[in-house]
């Protein structure tokens, strides 16, 4: 029989951190991979690339989907829905004799992967108000870093013992512990069904009430430019860390650690500090540190300082500045939508991915085997960050969300 908790109890909180860990998981397994591939499938560094590009463009179409299934027919048959999709796609991934194969099993694997941190969000507007949602998902983006912290340490291994075709067969292996999991411990918390969530005429309706909405995309602008700063690194790291600065596949996920731990710990700040900032200025600190960060990492690449240090350094402090940015700047434009929670996620998660994957791919595109387009990239995004945000303060469109007048 199953045994239904309350998604405050510590089992729930753990399984929906899991569970929002499931993107990152997927991308940053097999980063060690990525050189080699090249040769394995006889293709270009592009082409692998794309296969991160892609992953991220499904995570964006699918989100568009998940969000009103949702808030129609609730978080818990939706997500198990949708990790079913994860399976197959992991397991078509396993068996990809080609690049394009590769490439069309990794955007099936994005459209059911991208159920648990979409949804993840939805179940965390049920339940929690404003700072106390601030305060979650910022210890939420906390541990869930240590799945990209130990992610291409263990991906390394995997590389070295069994090849990169062993990468996802773990994810197979995950998403059914995922199922399995949600059946036994997850009540749903959608109390309040939308039986016309999921009417064209009324989706139409709810994203145009969303997207019209200005804190909405002040805070959700923040987010994809800042969330795009640190997608650049993930997407072509990789040929940085191992293609330039000659590291081997295997030690990349050592120095990869460090770079996630800079998230975790930057969440973890975060979460301590809300209570007393406030969401907007917490977002504020966050892309002041990002863009003072991305100047100092563009400086040395600009000088070729290409060392291990003069890239994970700045990149590590990319990621802490991530750490205060993201979950509020999530919190912040959820809170005007209580009653389509889940649609109100779809539309964050849609401008958050699809951003990252177009930033990302422009990263690799611009790849000449030097660490400059790289950086180039990071202080772009923050600097376009840093104008919304500022723009948006000085128009009055956002402010300190303690003021209930912003609710």
């Amino acid at each position: 029989m199953t045994v239904e908790r309350n998604p405050k109890d510590i089992k729930v909180s753990l399984l929906l951190t899991l569970m929002v860990a499931l993107g990152p998981l997927s991308t940053d397994l097999y980063l060690p991979s990525l050189p080699s591939l090249t040769e394995t499938l006889s293709t270009t560094v592009s082409r692998v690339q794309a296969t991160m590009s892609v992953f991220i463009a499904g995570f964006a179409c699918a989100t568009v989907i998940y969000g009103p299934l949702s808030d129609r027919y609730g978080r818990r048959p939706i997500l198990i829905g949708g990790l079913t999709v994860f399976v197959i796609g992991s397991l078509g991934c396993m068996v990809s004799a080609t690049i394009e194969e590769l490439i069309v099993w990794r955007f099936v694997q994005a459209i059911g992967g991208c159920a648990g941190p979409v949804l993840v969000r939805a179940v965390v507007r049920d339940v929690y108000e404003k700072e106390e949602a601030a305060r979650f998902l910022a210890y939420i983006a906390s541990a869930m870093a240590l799945a990209p912290a130990v992610a291409p340490m263990i991906g390394g291994w995997l590389h070295v013992l069994f090849g990169w075709r062993s990468h996802f067969v773990a994810l197979t292996l995950l998403g059914v512990l995922f199922i399995w999991a949600i059946f036994i411990l997850l009540q749903e918390t959608n109390k309040h069904c939308d039986r016309t969530a999921t009417q064209v005429r009324q989706m139409a309706q709810n994203f145009r009430l969303i997207l019209n909405h200005t804190q909405f995309l002040a805070y959700s602008l923040t987010l994809l430019f800042s969330y795009g700063a640190l997608f650049s690194f993930i997407s072509v790291g990789a040929f940085v860390v191992i293609g330039v600065l000659g590291v081997a596949p295997d030690k990349f996920g050592y120095l990869f650690f460090f770079v996630a731990i800079g998230y975790a710990s930057g969440g973890l700040l975060a979460g301590k500090l809300v209570a007393r900032v406030g969401v907007t200025n917490m977002i504020g600190i966050g892309v002041g540190l990002g863009l003072s960060i991305g100047i100092v990492g563009l400086a040395l690449s600009i000088n070729e300082t290409q060392t291990i240090a003069a890239v994970v350094v700045p990149v590590v402090g990319v990621f802490f500045a991530c750490g205060f940015v993201l979950p509020a700047a999530t919190a912040g434009a959820l809170m005007p939508f209580p009653e389509i929670a889940g649609t109100a996620s779809s539309a964050i998660s849609f401008l958050q991915m699809s951003g990252g994957a177009i930033i990302g791919f422009l990263a690799g595109y611009l790849h000449d085997g030097t660490t400059l387009p790289l950086f180039a990239v990071i202080f772009a995004s923050w600097m376009c960050a840093a104008v919304v945000y500022s723009h948006a303060r000085w128009r009055g469109t956002i402010r300190p969300l303690n003021d209930a007048t912003n609710a």
